[in-house]
């Protein structure tokens, strides 16, 4: 592939992969704004879960299972630059919010954003990567959401330490930047070929487009090729036929969430406070989560084309267990505080180089060509589902229960999640698309 080519297909994914910034941005800055919020408006455990917390992961649950649909009928890149629109609609009304059901409705329209992203973005940088570069391609965004999450948290921080009155709007508010940024960026990536070929009707187009993006192939033999993909694959989606990669997908992404990510992610500073860290304090001590979340986001994008999906997850799954227990163990025994912080940043960490730099990746490549959006969409919104139900319950759980307890409880979930990944997951590592979906059909 000649370098004019190469700085193309860079372009295309850096900047789709921007979604998953304003994903990371938007679902975490919320842990800024959650105590503040819950004090100005005098909200009870249950309402501040359900409407102020969890209110974006339903509309991320909404976004996450429809968004195949504007993906198909009307194209990737449409559907990406209207979930910036999206992400900006948002930020304005939360920052400008004046009672908690107003500020609960754009952070619905957010979540909304932020669950298409997550279908849009995975199927178009799978669709255009080469094979040999598709892990660390579609990881970019990840990366992405990961860089976003930091820059939340020091956002947050910055912004609390030196504006008084009614940070929290400023936290919120501020998304509206990079989300006008990424809207304008958006408008040059062209659409994916696939696309063109299969729903778009422009087999020209996406004639052109393959050239481009692989100038040494034979274009004529890729294009019979996935057309000969869909041939094989007439079924409706929940026929039966695709019941292999619907499992995988579902249990990929069930896995993720009752690892316990979300609900260390969104409540990082109450955990740390219930640790005994001060609460002027707890804001500081959310930052190690993000940089460690950023350097092992790294080493698993590098990884993931040389080591495998199925070998990072094994490597996430035990360390997993580990920081967990961790965790629980800190506070049984009374080691609370920066203990708890060491112990927490670790099991991020652990998310970062296994479920976090594979999930996005395996499930963008498992589903053929036909359904890929709607697979990208169950898997998604499975994920989705079960972060929204997480968060609108923790403020409760961790009133009825204690940490030992919780921790415990994600610690079990992740022994299951090792035994299914060593004996079930399969390993889809430098494989085409097409050849993939002949090995799970």
């Amino acid at each position: 592939m000649n370098s004019t080519n190469n700085q193309g297909i860079k372009y295309a994914v850096v900047t789709v992969a921007l979604a998953g910034f304003l994903f990371g941005f938007d679902t975490i800055v919320i842990s800024g704004a959650d105590q503040p919020i819950q004090k100005l408006w005098n909200t009870g455990d249950w309402f501040h879960g359900v409407f102020i917390m969890s209110m974006a992961l339903w509309g991320t649950v909404i976004g996450a299972l429809l968004g195949g649909i504007p993906c198909d009928r009307f194209g990737r890149k449409k559907t990406l630059f209207w979930i910036g629109i999206l992400y900006l609609v948002s930020a304005l009304g939360s920052g400008l919010a004046t009672d908690p059901y107003f500020f609960s409705f754009f952070r619905f329209i957010g979540g909304i954003g932020v669950g298409a992203s997550s279908v849009a973005a995975p199927i178009y940088i799978s669709e255009i990567a080469p094979a040999d570069k598709r892990g660390s391609m579609v990881a970019t965004y990840q990366f992405n959401i990961v860089f976003g999450i930091l820059i939340a948290f020091f956002s947050n921080y910055l912004i609390g330490a030196y504006i008084e009155n009614n940070s929290w709007r400023w936290m919120l508010g501020i998304e509206a930047i990079p989300a006008i940024i990424y809207c304008l960026m958006i408008l040059r990536v062209p659409n994916s070929p696939r696309w063109l070929l299969l729903k778009g009707n422009d087999e020209a187009k996406a004639k052109s487009l393959l050239e481009q993006l692989d100038p040494s192939g034979n274009i004529e033999e890729r294009i019979v090729e996935i057309k000969n993909s869909v041939l094989k694959t007439k079924a409706n989606f929940f026929s039966g036929e695709f019941n292999k990669p619907i499992t995988l997908a579902f249990l990929l992404a069930f896995f993720n969430q009752v690892s316990g990510i979300n609900f260390i992610l969104y409540y990082a500073p109450r955990i740390f406070e219930t640790a005994g860290i001060d609460q002027s304090n707890t804001l500081i001590a959310s930052i190690p989560i993000g940089l460690v979340n950023l350097i092992f986001t790294l080493l698993g994008m590098y990884l993931i084309d040389k080591m495998g999906r199925k070998q990072l997850m094994t490597i996430g799954s035990i360390g997993y267990i580990i920081t967990l227990l961790g965790v629980a163990g800190s506070f049984y025994t009374g080691a609370e505080g920066w203990l708890v912080v060491f112990f927490v940043s670790a099991f991020v960490g652990a998310h970062a180089i296994g479920q976090g730099a594979v999930i996005w990746v395996f499930i963008s490549e498992i589903f053929p060509n036909t359904v890929r959006a709607n697979g990208m969409s169950l898997g998604s919104g499975t994920h989705w589902v079960f972060a929204a139900i997480i968060t609108m319950i923790t403020p409760a759980v961790l009133s009825a229960f204690s940490p030992v307890t919780i921790f415990m409880f994600f610690a079990g979930m992740m022994v299951l999640q090792l035994i299914w990944v060593r004996t079930i997951m399969p390993e889809t590592k430098g494989k085409k698309l097409e050849e993939i979906e002949r090995e799970l059909i």
